[in-house]
């Protein structure tokens, strides 16, 4: 069995705040951690391997310091990480205008 877990790399809840300007986190100074919901999926992933066999792999979008954030992941066991990284990605977890789907205007050409 092949599992494939979706992470996200998120500021930790302490000290986060928006620009006010552009709606985004200011990330600077913050530190970055696994969504910890996702690391639910992570344990599951890995229970789901230990009873069925197979790999997990952990998957995620971001900038490249979301490395780190797969590093993490592999040390809690999983098999493969991946990362998707491009500038045209930038936002799109952010709300887009009223009434679209959060980055469907971002990723929209």
């Amino acid at each position: 069995m092949n599992i494939i877990v979706c992470v996200k790399q998120v500021p930790d809840t302490l000290g986060v705040n928006i620009n006010k300007e552009t709606n985004t986190l200011i990330r600077e100074g913050v530190d970055s951690v696994i969504n910890p919901f996702d690391l639910h999926a992570i344990e599951e992933g890995l229970r789901l391997k230990g009873k069925y066999g197979g790999t997990v792999t952990v998957l995620s979008m971001g900038p490249p310091q979301v490395i780190n954030t797969l590093r993490r992941a592999l040390s809690l066991g999983a098999d493969n990480a991946v990362l998707l990284s491009d500038i045209s990605f930038a936002g799109a977890d952010t709300p887009g205008p009223p009434g679209e789907p959060v980055g469907n205007s971002r990723l929209r050409r």
